[in-house]
C-alpha cells in the first residue's frame, strides 16, 4: 500500500474520520517502507502511549480527590460559620439575661430597703428568697422546685407576722 492506493480503500460514502485515519495510515506506512516497519514502529510505541495514558489518568485522579478536598473545605468553613454565629447569637442573650437579672435583683433591693421603715413584711419579701429565685430564673435560665416552696415558705411567713404584728400606737401629741 502506498499513497496512490490510497484513494481505494477508502468508498466515497465512507465516515470522513476513519477516511482520514486510513490515509495517514498509508502514509505513515509509505514513509516507513512498509506495513511491516508500520507494524514495528506501532508496537514501539504502545507502551509509550500506554505511560501516556496512565498518567492522564492518575492526573485526573488527583484532580477529582483535590475538588472533593476543596469542597469538603468548604463545608467545613461554613459550618464553622455558622457555629461561631449561633455562639455569637447565644453569648448575646445570656448576656442580656445576666443584665436583666441585675437591674431586677438591685430595684428589688433597693425597694426593700426603700419600703423597710413603713412596711416591713414587704421588704422581707423583696429582699428573702424571691430575690434569689428571680435572680436564678434570668442568670441561669432553671428554676427548681426547691427554690419555689422556699419563695413560698418566705411569704407564707412574712404574711403570718405581719397579721400578727400590732399595729403601732399613734403618735401621742
Amino acid at each position: 500500500m502506498n499513497v496512490e492506493d490510497s484513494n481505494a480503500l477508502p468508498g466515497p460514502n465512507s465516515d470522513p474520520v476513519v477516511s482520514a485515519g486510513i490515509e495517514i495510515a498509508m502514509k505513515w506506512g509509505a514513509a516507513l517502507g512498509g506495513p511491516e516497519q508500520l507494524k514495528v514502529a506501532l508496537e514501539a510505541l504502545e507502551p509509550q502511549l500506554k505511560r501516556e495514558h496512565q498518567i492522564r489518568l492518575r492526573q485526573l485522579e488527583l484532580q477529582r480527590e483535590s475538588t472533593q478536598r476543596a469542597a469538603a473545605a468548604a463545608t467545613r468553613a461554613a459550618e464553622r460559620k455558622n457555629r461561631e454565629i449561633r455562639e455569637r447569637r447565644q453569648h448575646a442573650f445570656q448576656m442580656t439575661s445576666l443584665y436583666a437579672g441585675a437591674v431586677v435583683s438591685v430595684a428589688m433591693l433597693g425597694a426593700g430597703v426603700y419600703i423597710a421603715k413603713e412596711v416591713w413584711w414587704l421588704a422581707t419579701l423583696l429582699c428573702g428568697p424571691s430575690l434569689i429565685a428571680l435572680a436564678k430564673i434570668f442568670v441561669l435560665r432553671r428554676s427548681d422546685t426547691a427554690d419555689m416552696k422556699a419563695v413560698a415558705r418566705s411569704a407564707r411567713t412574712a404574711t403570718n407576722a405581719a397579721a400578727q404584728a400590732q399595729p403601732p400606737s399613734p403618735p401621742v401629741p
